[in-house]
């Protein structure tokens, strides 16, 4: 499902979900042992259609060696929830890594980009649910499937505690770490019995819930608000610059009016969001001027989002005091 949210695209390529490929291709060619049940391009094998709709995937998988893939930066279409039950491997969200040990658990929101492995998996056992709970925004109302047996102040809580903090890793406690593996147990049966998946994932939410409370978990308001939806876009702005962005088109990415997410844009920057994106252009035109190389100035211009050389160089002098041919002249590329 295509997500209205700039976070599923990067750089050009677009980021619905992860298609896990190289996990698969590791499996068919006996790498790993991987049992797991999906929907979409997830690997496993297939969820009922009419039953478990929020379920996108859940799995395991046994590395005994070192392999030679990983899953590079990508979104999710729901929460995941991730368990290394052996092992360790490298993980990586929001440009922060950790090296996962035996026995941690990883929370990962939809709009929140994650990859495992640097670049490669190490030996490793880890266990993985993603439930669609019908946001792409951190400011959008959370629905959790009808099947979960939470009273509704209990719903409340657990959204709380997973929307109002981004913290991905945590040391899982006995009863989370048991029913991560209880969970597991149902993935090596050929038949699916969809009460035991319900029961199981009801039971890993109560244990995640209770392990967070017990970790005094630090809970932030603003990560569930429209200012952080904002905050995130502008944050990954500059890797669509050759966009042909608009105040209306930009305000649209983030689901807000124009006059909100320029309020936004100008707390958060101090410069009107057509501002802002001038300036993270001209910036990048400046780091392009000094690579190595003579890049032509239109291909600069037309790659950093300005739709003629002559604006470029307008809004390039008004930037840095010279045009871009002259600032190459003076300064020249960097050796």
């Amino acid at each position: 499902m295509p997500s209205p949210f700039i976070v599923f695209q990067d750089a050009g390529v677009k980021y619905y979900a992860d298609t896990c490929e190289p996990l698969k291709a590791a499996a068919a060619a006996g790498e790993l042992a991987l049992a797991g049940w999906s929907r979409g391009s997830y690997p496993g094998r297939r969820l009922p259609a009419n039953d478990l709709q929020e379920l996108r995937s859940m799995g395991v998988w046994d590395a005994p060696w070192a392999q030679g893939w990983g899953l590079d930066l990508h979104c999710n279409e729901g929460i995941e929830l991730t368990y290394l039950s052996r092992g360790s491997v490298a993980f990586e969200v929001d440009r922060k890594a950790w090296t996962l040990r035996k026995g941690q658990f990883t929370i990962t929101r939809p709009w929140q980009f994650h990859r495992v492995g640097d670049p490669a998996i190490s030996p490793c056992r880890l266990i993985w649910v993603i439930l669609d709970v019908k946001v792409r925004r951190p400011n959008q109302a959370w629905v959790w499937p009808p099947w979960l047996l939470f009273s509704a102040k209990d719903r409340t809580r657990l959204t709380r505690l997973l929307s109002h903090n981004e913290e991905p890793v945590w040391e899982a406690d006995e009863p989370t770490a048991r029913a991560f593996e209880n969970l597991s147990e149902l993935l090596e049966s050929s038949t699916l019995d969809r009460v035991k998946v319900k029961i199981r994932i009801n039971e890993l939410l109560v244990e995640v819930r209770e392990c967070l409370e017990r970790r005094h978990v630090v809970l932030r308001k603003e990560f569930s608000s429209s200012r952080r939806v904002v905050e995130i876009f502008l944050e990954r702005l500059a890797l669509h610059i050759d966009q042909p962005w608009t105040l209306a088109t930009m305000a649209a990415k983030c689901g807000l009016s124009r006059s909100s997410f320029s309020a936004y844009c100008l707390e958060l920057t101090n410069a009107t969001p057509v501002a802002y994106l001038t300036r993270i252009r001209t910036e990048a035109a400046l780091a392009m001027l000094r690579a190595p190389g003579a890049r032509p100035i239109t291909r600069i211009a037309l790659a950093c989002g300005f739709n003629s050389s002559q604006y470029f160089a307008t809004q390039f002098r008004r930037r840095f005091g010279c045009g871009p041919s002259e600032w190459r002249k003076r300064h020249g590329p960097r050796s």
